[in-house]
């Protein structure tokens, strides 16, 4: 009896991209629930600085264990030190201060804007086409976001100078993922992230340490495990994912999951802080989750 010859079947690549989107997207929009928990037990400026520093010292202190893991040039490490201080001191600094006087939700939702102003400026300095589609896309973003943060400020829960240092943040975050594509630093994005965080915390620390009152911190363990959380799954996990991201994906299309921010961040506050959240503020879901399929979807041949 004979048998068939056996016909080799190519075994599909496993392409790890969505799950990256996916899991930068909850670390991201978590982070605003964990730097609220952080912020009410700590003063905010002294709270990054340690997480910096932390952090910095971790990626670097495994880095001089590893084989070439030092290998990267000093341009490459004062740009990254640079956007150190735009990514980590700068957005995280206003932000944090932002999150005293503003909800979780919130501050996730002025962030969001970020793909709005990043296709502009890539447009300009980068050279990343920007199509109709494209345009459509981030509109319908803006929309959906608009709405949600319209009817926030509406209940009148969310203070003025709070929503002003949020948007200063937004502005930080949007010109270091315009300096990251600019530049394009060389060598590890393991190193560059130890170096950004490092550089954030030399800056930060002498700047808390002086504004900041070191006995209002009270060691709750809502403290502890938000501490935690901001070091090893914002600081180090997150942002590697986020640099990779940009490297992988384009500033325009990689800001554009930032849309994903607003209704995660209002789900995730709901669910550890109880913050209320309205069936009209799940309405702005619908054109934020068409708007990043129009931004991201591949264009026709």
């Amino acid at each position: 009896m004979s048998l068939a010859p056996s016909i080799a079947v190519p075994r599909t690549r496993f392409n790890p991209l969505p799950f990256y989107i996916g899991l930068f997207c909850l670390l991201w929009s978590f982070a605003f629930v964990a730097g609220k928990i952080g912020v009410t037990h700590c003063p905010p400026l002294i709270l990054l600085a340690a997480r910096f520093s932390l952090a910095g010292i971790l990626i670097l202190g495994i880095s001089a264990f590893q084989r070439d893991g030092w290998a990267i040039s000093w341009r490459d490490a004062a740009m990254f030190a640079v956007l150190g201080i735009a990514n980590n001191a700068l957005y995280l600094g206003l932000g944090y201060t932002g999150l005293q006087s503003v909800s979780a939700g919130l501050g996730g939702l002025v962030v969001s804007a970020n793909p709005v102003f990043t296709a502009a400026l890539a447009a300009l300095f980068l050279g990343e086409g920007m199509t109709w589609r494209k345009a459509s896309g981030l509109l319908l973003g803006v929309v959906g976001v608009t709405f949600i943060v319209w009817h926030r400020l509406s209940v009148g829960t969310d203070s003025f100078h709070g929503i002003v240092f949020t948007l200063a943040s937004l502005a930080s975050i949007v010109v270091g993922t315009i300096l990251f594509k600019l530049f394009a630093p060389k060598g590890s994005l393991w190193l560059g992230n130890g170096i950004q965080n490092m550089a954030a915390g030399i800056v930060l620390t002498p700047v808390a340490l002086t504004f900041s009152d070191v006995h209002a911190i009270q060691f709750t363990p809502g403290l502890i495990g938000a501490f935690a959380f901001l070091v090893l799954g914002g600081s180090i996990l997150a942002y590697l994912l986020w640099f990779h991201l940009l490297k992988v994906c384009g500033a325009t299309v990689a800001s554009s999951y930032h849309f994903l921010m607003p209704p995660l961040g209002m789900l995730f506050a709901f669910l550890v802080l109880g913050e209320h959240v309205e069936a009209r503020d799940l309405l702005g879901i619908i054109p934020v989750a068409l708007g990043i399929y129009l931004v991201t979807r591949p264009a026709r041949a």
